[in-house]
């Protein structure tokens, strides 16, 4: 019987030929024009689950987007997998930007263009296909598992987390595996073992009841610009510490493991600053940058807003200023802990005559799996398998919220193995999957099935 490996070089044209079509659904779940499309998106992935050998599909309903569900419970006695993944895709704005129409998947400098090659339908569809390698050449799988893959990831998954609550048992399993990450570059296999939580919120001044002539009136009103000015310069002293109150008051320190590890990456900050174009990093005095982004909660300003801006000079004195604010969080802060920490900060530094009112927008928890357990260090022997390096160990200075949902609700290990790369442009124009690494990432899955089938 042919291997695992013979099967996806015979199959590859047809495999490639069914994920070009996935890529032409334009599944945007940010716009309403395209319901229709997400929810094509949704029964496609059902119809291959079921093509598969996957019982029980069902498309669940939720407030938004349907999660799509399927499950193979077939070893008896064997441990269960849970696969997330998500069907949408971001809108593809600036449309002249792109070479060519991103619902029209081409190949070419080998590699798959499309919205959604990488983020997230490319590294989904890889596990169907990694385990419909296995189904033909074996005759059956090592574990029993589960498919969630939902539909509103890219506007934040507002309603993933209460299906979740809501089936906890039709979800539980013993390991959770996700590919919606990449790797640090090309031939460099990388797991992600924490990703940073988030809080978003506004700060929304408010001072006299019109916009005023800052001729009559400047120098005597308190200009809101001024204020939320100052508001921002009180989050951080001239070291980049955080000055909120209590802000580190749960931050779980680096091991020295991982402080290895990350040493072990070589990332100097002479290169960082090439990359970025700046003369000079910033933050907190006394931690590496991997360590800044990856291990240390921030608190950046995303935008600042008020008065007049348009061309030329209008001498006013605004009625009202706005800023956009983020939180990136790590182990173990909550982020309605520090949204409190944050209000009282904001009444405690509220310059006179003005009003300041603070809104909530994205939370997501912090997430962290121990990289010394078994499902993380085996995931890390099947890249090592097939990219003939050693794998490198990561923590995600970005959020996936959906994530902290999963490890508090299934308190299972969580592996999160993605086969992208920080080229592959997702979320812009352009977007792309490396074919080398579609072809590798089959393999890399395969491998870790039947290795992990000797681990747990």
């Amino acid at each position: 019987m042919n291997t695992f490996q013979t099967y996806l070089q015979n199959q590859r044209e047809k495999h490639l030929g069914e994920l070009l079509d996935l890529l032409s659904i334009p599944s945007i779940s940010s716009l309403s024009d395209h319901k229709k499309d997400t929810q094509r998106a949704a029964e496609w992935f059902a119809d291959a689950l079921r093509n598969l050998g996957m019982d029980n599909v069902e498309l669940y309903p939720t407030k938004g987007h349907p999660v799509v569900y399927g499950e193979w419970l077939k070893a008896a006695g064997k441990p269960t997998i849970l696969i997330y993944g998500h069907y949408d895709v971001q809108p593809v704005d600036p449309l002249h930007l792109w070479d060519t129409p991103p619902f029209e998947p081409a190949l070419r400098d080998d590699a798959i263009y499309a919205r959604g090659a990488s983020d997230d339908k490319g590294q989904t569809f890889m596990h169907l296909k990694a385990l419909e390698a296995l189904l033909q050449t074996t005759g059956t799988l090592p574990f029993n598992f589960k498919f969630c893959i939902e539909g509103e990831e890219e506007v934040g998954s507002p309603n993933l987390p209460a299906f979740i609550g809501e089936n906890k048992e039709l979800l539980a399993a013993d390991v959770v595996v996700i590919s919606d990450t990449a790797m640090l570059e090309e031939d460099k296999p990388t797991i992600c073992y924490g990703l940073r939580g988030m809080c978003g919120f506004q700060l929304d001044v408010k001072g006299p009841r019109r916009d005023l002539h800052s001729g009559l009136y400047g120098g005597a009103v308190q200009n809101p610009i001024h204020a939320v000015v100052e508001l921002l310069q009180s989050f951080h002293n001239k070291d980049g510490f955080i000055t909120v109150d209590g802000f580190y008051d749960k931050v779980v320190p680096l091991t020295d493991a991982e402080k290895a590890a990350f040493n072990a990456l070589h990332v100097t900050e002479e290169s960082v600053k090439q990359e970025v174009g700046v003369t000079e990093l910033y933050g907190e005095k006394g931690y590496s940058f991997l360590e800044r982004t990856w291990v240390r909660p921030t608190l950046e300003v995303n935008g600042i807003y008020g008065g007049f801006q348009g061309e030329g000079i209008k001498t006013v004195l605004p009625a009202e200023a706005h800023a956009k604010i983020t939180c990136r969080l790590v182990p173990d802060q909550d982020p309605d802990e520090i949204l409190e920490l944050l209000q009282k900060h904001v009444n405690d530094h509220t310059p006179p005559g003005v009003e300041v009112t603070v809104t909530l927008f994205d939370k997501g928890a912090p997430f962290v799996t121990p990289f010394d357990h078994p499902a993380i260090q085996t995931a890390s022997r099947a890249f090592e398998k097939v990219y003939e390096v050693p794998t490198s160990f990561t923590r995600g200075g970005g959020s996936l919220p959906i994530v902290s949902t999963l490890d508090e609700v299934l308190k299972a290990p969580i592996v999160l193995m993605g086969f992208g790369l920080p080229t592959d442009n997702v979320h812009a124009p352009n977007e792309n999957f490396k074919l080398k690494n579609f072809d590798k990432g089959l393999l890399t899955l395969c491998h870790y099935w039947v290795e992990l089938e000797e681990t747990l």
